[in-house]
């Protein structure tokens, strides 16, 4: 080859390289940004700032000065917001650092939002400042909702707002609300038939929708076209954008007092010195490991058994979190989620039950390691549908939570106290059609913040607190809906009767919903919730699950048309209704808590309940007298408090027989000793070398980490690999069901196969 041959195929490489560098495909989710969840390495700029600023009351004072405007932002988007979401607190704002790192958030809301958002605004610094048509300036805002670039589910939308002074980039605001309707194939915004990440609804990558503080109405008729709640989707962008606004107002309030250097220093400082307190806490646990799963029950449109596995170990100033083990994604259910959502809900965890008394930020996480496999419910890949990733995040928050717990126990600084698991089920209604006021509407009851607290190393837990995804939330005034939407809750609010997780101190408890279409012909509901087979938490040193608790229906009957004319023949409680059946010629039905939507007529009831947190203790050692509160609140029934924590008393006058209950209490300890057997005995008479042949099971089995089933005792994978695995749309599987009672039946006629006839 000559000179002047190599110089032209030198040319020809720049050429070709050149080209690549300045010609884009397409920006797809950056797994160097999504993968880590850690803070990012302190810049000249910080550090020569953190030299400067060494004064810790200063940055004390500008940090509460900040903490302040995340709650007067909160406050903004609680108070104006249109979704179910933003006025019930399913919502957040926070401050980010200059890097994108989140820093501060505020105190009520969901702190996974925030803890999310800086994979987008990373994303943006990657790919926008420096891009000639995007730029980033003072006054844009940029729009947000996939998760594939760092949120939880396409339902939640984040407005994020750069912070200059003097023309350069000092931090980053940013809001979030769970806005529900984003366009899906079902209304509501959390589709559990989406099949394919395109059934999901909107999927915005961070892209520019403010300029100069005014969102550009092209791009909102674009979105509004792209949703069935147009008013909603406005309203709530001007809502994130003006609290944006107010958080740009107080941190430049900061910068006026202070100047961005100090800012800077805070925001840094308070981060680095969050991860150095973490290491230390992390170095008083005992090194040890912990082994915990949970069962997920359906994938939401068949009953099926999902495992989510977890090993905790800790050494030294590590802490690992090993999700090996965890069953594989499944390519066409939406309860999937992608990594950085398990992560962001690991964090929930630390930051509102472990360690609530940090500031709210990144950095909590910041220094746990993960391992997990690319491909599986908890770490799933990018074309995986996630519609429905609660079902897979909820369930890390509870293996993360039970197994954390047992390294509390051991600590005498706890900072806040040992408790069983949260309830960890969104038991609601999603409901969308038109109402009764003509309008398309697509959203959810907010009773899903009204999930059962686990019960305390002290005390029992609190009934309907609040959700695991969202401290200070609300559940809203039923009454305000009914102005909105077309049905009523006939029972709303009343605690669920024997659904308590028992313990030494027994789990707060869920309540009942009974609701009914009123007012409209076109209108449905949907629930998505798991734990209808197989209880979705545990309970904590020797305290027990709460009950499992299917979607119940009376079809057949208008429930009004009763109320009017025989208003006795209502009941109050799901169980009265189920058992007495008191609707002459109605169909009572049961099923899993995946019910997809579901078109409503007049008066046909659909009842629900919330669930129950975890019990904390053996039952046996439950004081006595609180057996008894808790049957005349209504929360137990006498004869089963008499079974679950064997106490005996008089069921007129409920006084405590002490001496007859020690007695009967310590029989059923003597019982318990004399079914114990040695472990290895138990071993071999319940441990089986292959799940059950006849329920599908996916995830691994015994201590084999290297290999998970997928769906049946003949499709065994390598756990590094497993491939897709498709489920057959119920349908389909109903129609081979009703082909192959076809078939039996001509058998038996004596007629041709169908398939014969001329």
């Amino acid at each position: 080859m000559n000179n002047e041959t190599t110089n032209q195929a030198l040319e020809d490489q720049e050429l070709i390289a050149k080209f690549l560098k300045e010609t884009t495909l397409f920006l797809g989710p950056d797994p160097d940004i999504m993968r880590d969840h850690s803070i990012m390495p302190r810049s000249a700029d910080e550090d020569r700032c953190m030299e400067k600023f060494t004064d810790l009351n200063q940055i004390a004072s500008i940090r509460e000065r900040l903490q302040s405007a995340c709650e007067e932002g909160f406050e903004m988007v609680e108070q104006m917001g249109a979704a179910p979401g933003a006025k019930w607190g399913d919502i957040i704002t926070g401050i980010y650092s200059a890097s994108g790192d989140l820093t501060i958030g505020s105190a009520g809301g969901v702190l996974i939002f925030s803890a999310l958002v800086h994979h987008p605004i990373k994303f943006i610094i990657k790919n926008w400042i420096e891009e000639k048509t995007v730029g980033v300036s003072e006054g844009d805002g940029f729009i947000h909702n996939d998760s594939r670039y760092g949120n939880v589910h396409n339902t939640d939308q984040s407005m994020i707002v750069p912070v200059f002074h003097e023309g350069q980039l000092v931090c980053w605001v940013a809001s979030t609300v769970h806005e529900g309707e984003n366009g899906a194939i079902e209304p509501g915004g959390m589709p559990s038939m989406a099949e394919t990440s395109f059934d999901e609804g909107l999927k915005m990558s961070p892209f520019k929708v403010v300029e100069n503080y005014e969102i550009k109405k092209d791009l909102l008729t674009f979105l509004q076209n792209s949703v069935r709640e147009p008013k909603l989707q406005y309203e709530d962008m001007k809502v994130k954008l003006f609290a944006c606004m107010r958080l740009e107002k107080r941190i430049k309030e900061v910068l006026a007092a202070d100047g961005p250097d100090a800012l800077t220093a805070c925001l840094r400082y308070t981060n680095e010195s969050v991860v150095t307190e973490v290491r230390r806490r992390i170095s008083e646990w005992p090194d040890m490991t912990v082994r915990t799963q949970t069962i997920m029950d359906s994938t939401l449109r068949e009953n099926a058994l999902l495992k989510i596995n977890l090993a905790v170990t800790k050494k030294g100033n590590r802490l690992i979190f090993d999700f090996t083990g965890t069953s594989p994604e499944l390519t066409n259910r939406a309860i999937n989620t992608q990594l950085p959502g398990m992560k962001g809900m690991v964090g929930q965890a630390f930051m509102n039950h472990i360690w609530p008394d940090l500031p709210r930020g990144q950095a909590g996480l910041s220094p746990v390691e993960f391992v997990t496999q690319q491909g599986t419910l908890v770490d799933c890949s990018y074309a995986a549908p996630n519609s429905q990733s609660l079902m897979s995040i909820f369930h890390s928050f509870t293996v993360a939570q039970h197994a954390t717990a047992k390294f509390l126990y051991s600590c005498p600084d706890k900072y806040t106290r040992v408790l069983a698991p949260w309830h960890n089920m969104i038991n609601t209604f999603i409901w969308g059609g038109v109402n009764q006021h003509g309008e398309t509407l697509g959203n959810l009851c907010a009773d899903l913040n009204g999930m059962g607290g686990g019960a305390r190393m002290d005390r029992d837990g609190e009934h309907a607190l609040s959700p695991i995804f969202a401290t200070m939330a609300d559940i809203g005034e039923q009454e305000m809906n009914e102005e909105e939407v077309p049905f009523l809750q006939l029972v709303s609010k009343k605690m669920t009767t024997n659904t308590q997780a028992p313990g030494k101190y027994r789990g707060g408890m869920g309540y009942t919903m009974i609701a009914a279409t009123k007012d409209s012909d076109q209108w449905g509901f949907m629930t998505t919730t798991q734990g209808s087979k197989v209880p979705t938490i545990q309970g904590l040193f020797g305290g027990y699950a709460g009950g499992s608790y299917p979607l119940c229906k009376v079809q057949g009957m208008d429930v009004y048309d009763i109320l009017l004319k025989t208003p006795e023949m209502f009941k109050h409680s799901i169980h009265e209704i189920m058992n007495e059946q008191p609707f002459p010629g109605a169909k009572y039905s049961t099923h899993h808590m995946g019910m997809g939507f579901d078109i409503s007529k007049r008066g046909e009831l659909y009842m629900i309940s919330q669930g129950s947190g975890g019990g904390y203790g053996d039952p046996l050692e439950r004081d006595p007298t609180y057996v008894i509160m808790d049957i005349e609140e209504g929360l137990i029934t006498a004869d089963w408090a008499k079974k679950l924590y064997k106490v005996e008393f008089n069921e007129q006058t409920l006084v405590v027989d002490a001496e007859a209950t020690e007695k009967l209490r310590a029989e059923y300890r003597a019982l318990r000793k004399k079914q114990g057997v040695p472990y290895a005995e138990f071993v071999k008479s319940h441990v089986k070398d292959t799940p059950p042949e006849n329920i599908p099971f996916y995830g691994s089995w015994n201590d084999d980490l290297d290999s998970v089933y997928a769906g049946s005792i003949h499709d065994k994978r390598d756990a590094k690999n497993p491939g897709p695995i498709y489920v057959t749309h119920p349908k389909d599987v109903r129609i081979s069901e009703l082909e192959a009672e076809l078939v039996e039946v001509r058998k038996q006629a004596g007629l041709p196969p169908a398939n014969e006839r001329k």
